[in-house]
């Protein structure tokens, strides 16, 4: 028996065990209903029920708990709160995050004079009700606030709110005069440290006012304190002041998207500690030139990450005077500037990551990079020598790429994602200098791999939508010695593997997906190293695996996914090595073969998932040797109860 006279905390300490009951987890654990243990346990101080899936209601007896400091609902599926809360006058701590379905607060919660922290992160929540802001003492963390033109939720109310962590402010287009927005008073909230300003899209809105739009913006100072900064679709004809005073000098990353109005950036240069920037849609921008760095040679001083796309009229970008300029950077993306022409900066230390798309005009020589991505980007001059990781689409010819391949000695890395039937040349591609990692997508004209495309040091092998790849080659582990992970994916009229003896012997991944005609042949089997291996949706070749695995197969770990079955697997078919087999989306399977689990004495972890048929596990028991097991979306299958003294 519980002793309700003693008992002050209730908190499930593992809350998965008790998810899968149809009633929540109080009801569970202690056999009685909550209407009846908040009228019994009424010394409780600490009460947490996040993550109970079934309450989707808190009854009225709540307002009974007349000790409760703190009150955890997160994760709930929770419409409403009762009235009797506002009776918990001790209650400290309230916490609703990602209650998605909670639309409101009680209008009660000013009378909770004790309370000090409330927390409704990701719910459903708009606003908050009146009068909370009589709570002195009050902390308030809330990821979104609805700007509504009635005065009950009007942007006034955040002004006398202790804001904390981070908040997204929508429909900024609904504050009707914009002195209401200098009530808010976020240049004195310094743990407000997150802000996003975001209005709703109205371009083409013959109602877009875009003085007044600038007016509110320049209202909405933040704190000095504020790390990141984000607008959305600001309709005004330039950035704020505050942008430009340097008075955000701790802000670490600003991301500006859709001021389609916009005309010319503040020094954002001079910003110290900038670390991310990413500009999208600022559609009247046609040069970028030193203002934007705030005509200093060491602009962007700390900046790591730069991202410009969607900048539709962007011609120039000007830094010629700025040699100095972003000593830190890493990564660099333009993305979508078809008028983009002339230079880019160059860089002292190679960026690691430079992302060039649909950037038809740019003729210039690229920043030196390790991680280069390409795709439509006209005359880019590239300084091969440093590249180790490279991915390429659109319009490539096979002159381009074998000059490409041939330069970099040092690629580690190859992908080409692109239907690029213009480098094939009668069903073969030619590479004959190949990278450690080689992914292929996308050619419609590969009928075989041939000698010619890789070779020697090839380790990570993917072949993704070759529509017309009919086999791998009879002497892969002559082609690629080195091999050790190869994924082959929506190939539909691939039908073999290698012979015995054909398999890289250092092969240890393989991964087939989509595969529908692929089959093992009676003298075929998988290679002994083998440790991992993935079928999804290839019927045929799980039919034909019984006899693929030898006496000295190594194979850990086996996924199969989509598989039309009643009963699996089939006496023999598992090789006795595997530790770890996952079982998903069988939905016509019915029970698990017994002798066939108990055939593996070394297995430790069992996944079955989406097995909307399976009714029963094996009466006779799974493997002691079994340490993990999952069983995840099986509705009709029982719950198996052990007696305390079995040792299972």
């Amino acid at each position: 028996m519980i002793d309700t006279q003693k008992l002050h905390t209730f908190m499930p300490t593992d809350r998965r065990m008790y998810d899968p009951f149809c009633y929540h987890c109080f009801s569970w654990y202690c056999n009685m209903s909550l209407e009846d243990l908040f009228s019994k346990f009424k010394f409780l101080r600490v009460l947490s029920l996040s993550h109970c899936c079934d309450l989707t209601e808190v009854p009225k007896s709540i307002g009974n708990l007349k000790h409760l400091r703190s009150l955890d609902l997160s994760a709930t599926d929770i419409e409403k709160l009762p009235d009797s809360i506002s009776l918990l006058y001790k209650l400290q701590i309230l916490k609703l995050n990602n209650c998605t379905k909670l639309k409101e607060l009680p209008s009660c919660l000013h009378q909770l004079d004790n309370l000090h922290s409330l927390e409704f992160v990701n719910s459903g929540v708009k606003n908050v009700p009146a009068h909370l802001g009589k709570l002195k003492n009050l902390q308030v963390l809330m990821s979104a606030f609805y700007v509504q033109k009635s005065k009950e939720f009007s942007i006034q109310q955040l002004g006398e709110l202790n804001l904390h962590g981070s908040l997204t402010m929508h429909e900024l287009q609904n504050i009707e005069n914009p002195s209401y927005a200098l009530e808010a008073d976020l240049k004195n909230k310094p743990d407000l440290v997150e802000l996003q300003l975001e209005w709703n899209d109205m371009m083409g809105s013959s109602s877009v006012d875009s003085t007044k739009a600038g007016d509110v913006i320049e209202n909405l100072r933040p704190s000095k304190q504020l790390k990141k900064l984000s607008l959305r679709n600001y309709v005004g004809k330039k950035l704020p002041n505050w942008l430009l005073d340097n008075s955000l000098l701790n802000l670490v990353s600003l991301v500006l998207m859709n001021c389609t109005c916009c005309q010319r950036f503040p020094p954002l240069g001079l910003l110290p500690f900038l670390k991310e920037l990413k500009i999208v849609g600022f559609d009247e921008i046609v040069r970028i030139d030193g203002d934007f760095h705030g005509n200093n040679s060491c602009s962007f001083k700390s900046l790591e990450t730069l991202e410009f796309s969607n900048m539709s009229q962007w011609e120039k970008w000007e830094y010629e005077t700025l040699a100095g300029g972003f000593p830190c950077l890493r990564e660099l993306s333009i993305r979508k500037c078809p008028k983009l022409k002339g230079e880019l900066p160059e860089q002292v230390v190679p960026l690691e990551r430079l992302q060039i798309e649909n950037c038809q005009e740019l003729e210039a020589s690229a920043p030196r990079a390790l991680g280069l991505s390409l795709h439509e980007c006209g005359k880019l001059h590239v300084e091969w020598a440093t590249v180790r990781r490279l991915t390429m689409g659109g319009h490539i010819t096979k002159a381009l790429l074998l000059k490409i391949v041939g330069l970099s000695s040092t690629l580690d890395h190859l992908v080409i994602g692109s239907p690029l039937e213009s480098i094939s040349h009668d069903g073969y591609v030619s590479i004959f200098q190949t990278p450690r990692s080689l992914l292929l997508s996308g050619f419609g004209n590969l009928q075989i791999i041939s000698h010619g495309l890789i070779r020697n040091n090839l380790r990570d092998l993917t072949l993704g939508r070759c529509h017309k790849l009919e086999s791998l080659p009879a002497n892969m582990h002559m082609m690629l010695p080195s091999l050790r992970r190869l994924w082959t994916r929506d190939c539909p009229r691939l039908k073999s593997f290698p012979e015995n003896g054909g398999w890289p012997s250092n092969l240890e991944e393989l991964r087939i997906e989509e595969c529908p005609g692929l089959e093992l042949l009676p003298d075929r089997g998988f290679p002994s190293n083998l440790k991992d291996l993935t079928i999804i949706d290839c019927p045929r070749l799980v039919g034909s695996l019984k006899g693929a695995f030898t006496n000295g197969s190594s194979l850990k770990s086996l996924w199969i996914e989509n598989v039309d079955v009643k009963c699996f697997p089939d006496e023999g078919l598992l090789p006795l090595s595997l530790t770890s087999l996952s079982i998903k989306h069988f939905r016509n399977l019915e029970k698990l073969d017994y002798k066939a689990i108990h055939q593996l004495p070394s297995l430790k972890t069992l996944i079955v998932e989406n097995c909307p048929n399976l009714r029963e596990l094996p009466e006779e028991g799974l493997p002691k040797s079994i340490s993990d097991l999952q069983i995840i979306s099986c509705p009709l299958l029982k719950q198996c109860g052990r007696e305390e003294e079995d040792e299972d």
